[in-house]
Parts: C-alpha cells; sequence; structure tokens
C-alpha cells in the first residue's frame, strides 16, 4: 500500500530523488541530507532538484510521509498491544535515522497526504478501544522507549525488554 501511495504521490523522478534521499538519510543520517549531496548522489546538478521538490523540507516532508505510511503498514497486522510495540520497536530501530527525523522535529501536518497521520495512528487507536487519550499516553511511552534506545541512553545491562513490558502493563493494566 505504502508503495502504491508513493506511486501516486510522486512523478517518476520525484520518486528516484526520494529514494536517493531515504538512501542518504538511512546511510549517514540527517545532517548528510542536504540539497548538494543529494545532487551529487544522483549524478545531477542541484537546481535540477528544484524542479521535483522545491526545497529540503519537501524532501524531509516526503521521507517523514513514507515513515508514516510504512509503520501504518507494518502495525496494520498487529493484534495485540504487545505486538503492535513490538513492529513499533522493530521498525523504528531498523530506521533510525528516518524514525528521527520524522518524530524528533514538529510534523508537518499541513503538508501531508490528507488522512495519513489518521492512517498510522489506527493501529495503536484500535488496541487502545478507542480511547484517545490512552493511545497518546502509549505512543508517548512508545516513543520515548525508542528513542533512548535509538541515542543509546540505556546502560549497557538494561533489560529493555522488561521495561517494554511494565510500562505497557502500567498503561494497559
Amino acid at each position: 500500500m505504502a508503495d502504491r501511495l508513493l506511486t501516486e504521490r510522486l512523478t517518476p523522478r520525484a520518486r528516484e530523488i526520494a529514494t536517493a534521499a531515504r538512501t542518504l538519510l538511512e546511510e549517514a543520517g540527517p545532517a548528510a541530507l542536504t540539497m548538494r549531496a543529494l545532487a551529487d548522489h544522483l549524478g545531477i546538478k542541484a537546481p535540477s532538484l528544484y524542479k521535483h521538490f522545491p526545497d529540503k523540507h519537501a524532501v524531509e516532508v516526503e521521507l517523514t510521509a513514507q515513515m508514516l505510511e510504512e509503520t501504518a503498514a507494518a502495525l496494520e497486522t498487529a493484534g495485540s498491544l504487545t505486538a503492535l510495540a513490538e513492529a513499533y520497536r522493530t521498525y523504528a530501530l531498523a530506521h533510525p535515522h528516518l524514525y528521527c527525523l520524522a518524530t524528533e522535529r514538529p510534523l508537518p501536518r499541513a503538508a501531508l497526504p490528507p488522512g495519513l497521520e489518521d492512517q498510522a495512528a489506527m493501529p495503536l487507536l484500535r488496541v487502545c478501544g478507542g480511547d484517545l487519550d490512552l493511545a497518546r499516553a502509549t505512543w508517548a511511552f512508545a516513543h520515548g522507549m525508542v528513542i533512548l534506545e535509538i541515542h543509546g541512553r540505556f546502560p549497557d545491562d538494561a533489560d529493555l525488554p522488561a521495561a517494554w513490558n511494565r510500562g505497557l502493563k502500567a498503561l494497559h493494566p
């Protein structure tokens, strides 16, 4: 589904640019994602990029949209809170630079495809029985755990699965 939405949203050349941007981001982090580095990666001059994306922010919005689409797809099949949390953690740890780009800044809601934020939230809202406040609290817990793990803030001997279980049980007794 994410591939279908990407195809509908972008021209073939814009998809190629977004793919190259994603590669740069995933390999070297957000600081490496510049329009000049992106053009160099594609073997073109930087001004050519602006025919497809007006600025770097637009490229970052596209990458954020991809992350939301992919996490929605990854979480959609989770039938339980535990499975959903594991899928969320697995996705974030597999794509740490993309996850940080998409979640450590204000969400560019107005620039995202319509309904995408709701689509991404739906699996969590479903396992929270439609309770929006509980879903937000659960997401805040999961995001905090993931971002601390990505940034290496837990001691090496931390039992993270136990911490996840304890936190989820506290929110969902």
